[in-house]
This record gives C-alpha cells, sequence and structure tokens, in this order.
C-alpha cells in the first residue's frame, strides 16, 4: 500500500485560511479533510455542497439513491459506505440499497437507468428525461445531473488520494456490513 501524498489534514495541520470551516462540515470527513490541501476549492465546494446535500429537489431519500448508484458505478468503497450508513439513517432497507447495484424496479429503476445514462454517455435521452420529469420533476432532474457530477469529482478524488472510511462509518460497516458483500 501507498502512502497518500494528501491524506486527510488533521487539526493540527488545518490550513489557516479555512480555519472557520474546520468546525464544520469541512472538518466532520476525511473527504473534505483531504480537500482541504486546496482551500480554495473547498471554499468554493461549500455552497454548492449546501445545495447538493441539504436543499436539492430530489430530497433526501432519492439524492441517496442517485448518489448509491454512483459509488457503486464508480466502484468507490468510501462513498459506498458513508451512503449506505446515509441511507441506512434515512429508513432505507438493505434490500432497497443492494438493489441499487443492480436494476431495481419503478422509480427506483428510472433514477439507476438515468444515472447510468449519464456514466455511460454523458447525458439524458429525451425519453428518459421526459419520464424523469414527469414523476420527480425538472428542477429534480436538474439535481440529480448536479449530484451524479458533484459526487463523481468527490469519487475521483476519494479513489486518486486512497482516502480513508471515517472510522465511525468503517465501524458500522463491520457491525454491519453493507449489502451484497
Amino acid at each position: 500500500m501507498t502512502t497518500s501524498p494528501c491524506p486527510p489534514i488533521s487539526d493540527e495541520n488545518w490550513p489557516p485560511e479555512i480555519a472557520d470551516m474546520k468546525t464544520g462540515f469541512a472538518g466532520a470527513l476525511n473527504v473534505y479533510r483531504t480537500m482541504a490541501h486546496h482551500p480554495a476549492l473547498l471554499k468554493a465546494w461549500a455552497p454548492l455542497r449546501q445545495h447538493i446535500v441539504k436543499e436539492s429537489a430530489l430530497g433526501a431519500v432519492r439524492s441517496e439513491l442517485v448518489i448509491l448508484r454512483a459509488a457503486y458505478r464508480m466502484a468507490s468503497a468510501y462513498e459506498w459506505a458513508h451512503h449506505v450508513s446515509r441511507a441506512r439513517a434515512l429508513g432505507i432497507s438493505d434490500a432497497r440499497i443492494q438493489a441499487m447495484q443492480g436494476m431495481p424496479s419503478g422509480e427506483d429503476g428510472l433514477i439507476a437507468g438515468a444515472v447510468d445514462a449519464l456514466f455511460d454517455s454523458f447525458r439524458l435521452p429525451s425519453e428518459l428525461e421526459e419520464s424523469l420529469s414527469a414523476v420527480i420533476g425538472r428542477e429534480a432532474v436538474f439535481d440529480l445531473m448536479a449530484t451524479v457530477g458533484f459526487y463523481s469529482v468527490l469519487g475521483h478524488i476519494l479513489m486518486t488520494y486512497d482516502t480513508p472510511i471515517d472510522d465511525v462509518v468503517a465501524k458500522e460497516m463491520v457491525e454491519r456490513p453493507p449489502p451484497g458483500t
């Protein structure tokens, strides 16, 4: 195993230009502690993160399903583990979580198909966009695309720098393994 050139930054080495972010979301997770190697990017990231994570037209459950499918498609162990944990906290069953690794039926299948289309073709075909808009609304379709892009960037960072899964989530995954493992 190689040592990452950008491991999560400790409190002692936290960049002074983003000192105000250490006690918020940025200091809470290894992904953002890794991103803190580029303070300007992390600072610019915060408003988009607020929208994607907290204010998305998808709502919490649909958002987690989008993220789970994107994590699965990217094979991002960090994102998969963290979002299994978040999905469970929202009351999403392990069976429904596991289904996002295949092709679920109904609305979940529509969501999985949309994520797949974005990974495979970098766009939503017209028919799929129309179906999604009819079911979840056009703003939610925009947020679905933005969520896939947002979490793809995070996945690239996580996998490039081999960011470790946060201890509390790693412990949960040992005690209650994620579906499909």
